[in-house]
């Protein structure tokens, strides 16, 4: 993917996940560096279609799922889809479906117990794989696999729930407990995230070479950044086993209890606020060196963007200015908070042996060949491993 097509594929993210009911396009377009006649440009090639009438048809969609599958009232979905008054919304609605909001809500068949869609991907997919590398890093409370269905709680914008993703042949199956019907945009965006579904293989490939031996392979995101930070910072220098352990303590300790009729599902991962009023003292008491319990505090109180819209070089030297966040951790949140697909944890000892190279500059010079893409050769180098 080029830079255009990177930039098209960020926004498109951002817009499906509400940005322009709440910002106007310049304000999004100075998140990624760029003026907004240039994102404009770049979304009318891309899409064919301007920014706002993109936004606008995804605003429709949505809306019109929530008539049919929630008891949402029709002003409750007007917000929720992101226009700014109901009256706009029933002309848009009329406008593009040929019928009435409450013609389509006297249609619908009792509400169901979740909000269920398919989030397509491009071939090849291997969701086993993405499973696994979740499976042994899972925090416990916060998330579970349940035999191909993964399950986690959620938090956003003061709306709690829970979601499940499994999969099918050509797509992932999301469903969404009815709770979370206001914030339905951007838990789908941040599901798409975490399991890399807007990622197109082929120029990957093509870029990576001998070392593609699953073509199916991606690279796993986040749900959340900040929780993403947390857990690779209390990664550090333990096991993955271990690891996984202590964020399960850590999410018991200081996020949310939640009722949940997912098993396993008990509590709401830490917010930043839980986090930053927390004392090192407090946080290192789970097993840890206080040390690492500061540097998570520090980190909870930064104001860094952990977001994939986020420009990556900036914030991974922010992250590096955090005592206790060296480049290995600052790469790999890089590499699946910020989804930047060319972040390259050099001097990680699993990297070493697949590459029988010691010394991280060699490996940084020896890993160029794989520009812009080294984050999906780190993957596929782990995975040689296995």
């Amino acid at each position: 993917m080029d830079a255009v097509g990177r930039l098209a594929a960020l926004a498109y993210s951002r817009i499906e996940d509400g940005a322009l009911s709440e910002m106007r396009l310049p304000e999004l377009a100075s998140q990624f560096g760029v003026t907004d006649r240039h994102l404009r440009r770049v979304i009318e090639l891309e899409f064919g279609v301007s920014p706002i009438e993109l936004a606008q048809t995804q605003r429709l969609l949505l809306a019109k799922r929530l008539l049919r599958d929630t008891s949402l009232s029709s002003i409750e979905v007007a917000v929720a889809s992101g226009f700014q008054s109901e009256r706009r919304f029933h002309t848009l609605f009329k406008e593009r479906y040929r019928m009435t909001p409450l013609e389509v809500r006297k249609s619908r068949q009792t509400p169901p117990d979740w909000l269920v869609v398919d989030l397509p991907f491009r071939k090849p997919y291997d969701f086993d794989a993405l499973l696994g590398f979740l499976q042994g890093r899972l925090i416990a409370g916060v998330e579970a696999i349940q035999d191909t269905t993964y399950c986690r709680t959620v938090s956003l914008k003061g709306q709690q729930g829970w979601i499940e993703v499994s999969p099918n042949s050509d797509s992932l199956t999301l469903r969404i407990s009815p709770s979370l019907a206001k914030v339905f945009p951007k838990v789908v965006t941040r599901v798409k995230r975490l399991f890399d579904l807007y990622c197109d293989p082929a120029p990957i490939h093509s870029a990576l070479g001998e070392i593609v031996r699953n073509p199916g392979l991606r690279v796993p995101g986040a749900f959340d950044g900040f929780e993403m930070a947390v857990r690779a910072i209390l990664g550090q220098q333990i096991t993955v086993a271990g690891a996984a352990r202590l964020a399960g303590k850590f999410a018991a300790g200081f996020g949310k209890p939640i009722t949940c009729p997912v098993e396993g599902l008990t509590h709401i991962f830490p917010s930043r606020g839980d986090v930053a009023s927390a004392e090192a003292e407090e946080i290192s008491a789970l097993g840890m060196p206080r040390a690492r319990g500061r540097t998570i505090v520090v980190l909870a109180q930064a104001e860094l963007r952990l977001e994939p819209y986020a420009d990556p070089e900036p914030v991974i030297e922010q992250l590096k200015a955090i005592p206790g966040i060296g480049d290995w951790t600052a790469q790999y949140i890089a590499m699946r908070a910020l989804g930047y697909p060319d972040a390259f944890p050099a001097g990680d000892a699993g990297l070493k042996s697949a590459l029988s190279i010691s010394h991280p500059k060699s490996m940084v010079a020896y890993a160029e060949r794989w520009r812009p893409w080294r984050s999906y050769a780190t993957m596929h180098l782990w995975n040689s491993l296995s």
